[in-house]
């Protein structure tokens, strides 16, 4: 292990000294969102993506058949019959032929400099944002602020003549998912359904909107598209989104990460973590289970359906405070190669990442290059401060990758309950661990590409594609939406509650 160590450092090196001095050559660009390509510069940034895809992505084939892979290749190079702007590049090309692939990892991004001027002008939308979940669509706000009718609220039940389900049958073939999870595309259309609207469906100067009325009755109203230029606190937001932020307001940034509130009253702690990188996890895990021993809290809430993912060692710093018994991060951890050849200039960081390759994976009998460290290690749980009261996680769609890993490691313990939704991470595995950004050098496109495949350590029997389930499941309703209720937190304080009634009354 320590020699493993010391080639990682020495790879380290020569990733910083090329980093510095690529970074002097870099300069920013300026992008225009009307700029087409020629179809010859869309097929050939698309074949670069194509090779590197079939090359370097670990579970191209684990949900789609390498026939059916092909035949989604072969049909979308086809369809590149004209020039296009990065935008219809994105969602026309690279948005549904990665989605193909169901690996919540590999989805397409913009220039940087493209997003910024994007954030710095606010465009024309879908004028509506819903909370949506399968066979409900609740307006939870409404841009056309003049409108008395479609208020927060209102059970929306079809837009331009498509009802819920059409709707995101249609949606959900641009937006990636782990296996068959697609509980986080609901989640992700609930904040932003009028992007995803707007890129994939286009623009209308009005949208026809179904919805129930006071008696619930259903009605339609036409609505216009919403003209951001228009409106003075669009422009007052885009103005305050885009200052800079201070770099030493350390503090708020890690109370986004991670936070800590103790309910004395019922003996609960609830920890928010809304990421596994950055804001000293260790650190924090380790002074919080210290309080909780010294404030003999019962009840532990552990909230991680923001958290989308990060570093597997602070996943697994907290598990040890959690889980009773020895665990391993996964079954397997392998990939394609050792090493990125001479497509490592099409990656962020490419010679690093070639380098990591190169000295943490060995080849094994299957012909894959196994990351043996996290197939092999064993974690041992903490002796000190070890949390031996009621855990109660509460998960959901956006539940991601390291955050999927954590619920797996812990749930069916006798003392542990899941609440909520199914996560979006895979609960028989997942791709990551190292996903770097390619960039497809005509356009300037970013595909971010896993590394890593990962069977999760005693995954779940059978292979079929589903986020890990919650032990008690807490769906959206209609009057939490309405009232701003948090269901799934609300659930759990009932149990606690109900809990510790129970036992007063022995």
């Amino acid at each position: 292990m320590a020699a493993m160590v010391k080639r990682l450092i020495y790879g380290m090196v020569i990733f910083l000294v090329v980093q510095s001095v690529s970074g002097c050559r870099s300069s920013a660009r300026l992008y225009s969102s009307q700029k087409k390509f020629s179809p010859a510069a869309l097929r050939e940034d698309y074949t670069i993506l194509r090779e590197i895809l079939e090359k370097f992505h670990p579970a191209l084939y684990w949900y789609t058949p390498k026939d059916s892979m092909d035949h989604y290749f072969d049909s979308y190079y086809n369809a590149i019959n004209d020039s296009m702007t990065r935008q219809q590049f994105g969602f026309r090309i690279l948005a549904p032929v990665t989605t193909m692939i169901h690996c919540g990892h590999t989805s397409f991004n913009y220039p940087r400099q493209y997003n910024k001027q994007i954030r710095e002008h606010a465009q024309p939308s879908f004028p509506l944002f819903m909370k949506i979940w399968p066979d409900t669509m609740v307006l939870t706000r409404n841009l056309n602020k003049n409108d008395s009718i479609l208020k927060k609220g209102a059970i929306i039940t079809s837009i331009n003549g498509l009802n819920e389900k059409k709707l995101t049958d249609t949606l959900f073939r641009y937006m990636p998912t782990d296996g068959y999870a697609d509980n986080v595309n609901y989640v992700r259309l609930s904040a932003a359904f009028p992007y995803y609207h707007r890129n994939i469906l286009g623009l209308s100067k009005t949208y026809s909107i179904g919805y129930l009325d006071s008696l619930g009755m259903e009605r339609t109203k036409e609505v216009p598209v919403f003209d951001p230029s228009t409106d003075s606190l669009v422009k007052a937001f885009i103005h305050s989104r885009n200052k800079q932020i201070d770099p030493d307001e350390k503090p708020e940034k890690w109370a986004r990460i991670r936070s800590l509130k103790i309910n004395h009253e019922d003996s609960v702690a609830v920890m928010e973590i809304n990421s596994f990188t950055g804001g000293r996890l260790p650190v924090f895990f380790r002074k919080s289970f210290r309080t909780f021993r010294k404030k003999h809290i019962e009840n532990l809430i552990i909230d991680i359906r923001g958290n989308g993912g990060g570093n597997v060692s602070n996943y697994t710093a907290l598990t040890r405070y959690i889980r009773d018994s020895d665990f391993k991060v996964c079954d397997t951890m392998f990939t394609n190669h050792n090493g990125l050849g001479h497509y490592k200039k099409y990656f962020k960081a490419g010679l690093f990442n070639s380098l990591l390759l190169f000295f943490v994976t060995r080849k094994e009998a299957d012909g894959r290059y196994h990351f043996r460290y996290w197939e092999k290690h064993v974690f041992h749980p903490r002796r000190k401060n070890h949390f031996s009261g009621n855990v109660y996680i509460l998960i959901n769609g956006p539940t991601f990758s390291a955050s999927t890993l954590f619920a797996n490691a812990v749930k069916g313990q006798d003392n542990v309950t899941l609440l909520g939704e199914e996560a979006g991470g895979g609960w028989y595995g997942n791709s990551g661990i190292r996903i770097p950004d390619v960039t497809l050098p005509r356009t300037g496109m970013k595909v971010r590409l896993p590394l890593f495949r990962i069977v999760q350590y005693n995954h779940t029997a059978t292979e079929k594609g589903s986020g890990v389930m919650p032990d008690i499941y807490v769906p959206p309703t209609v009057e939490n939406v309405r009232k701003e209720i948090d269901g799934k937190m609300k659930r759990t304080m009932e149990i606690i509650r109900q809990r510790k009634n129970n036992s007063n009354s022995r």
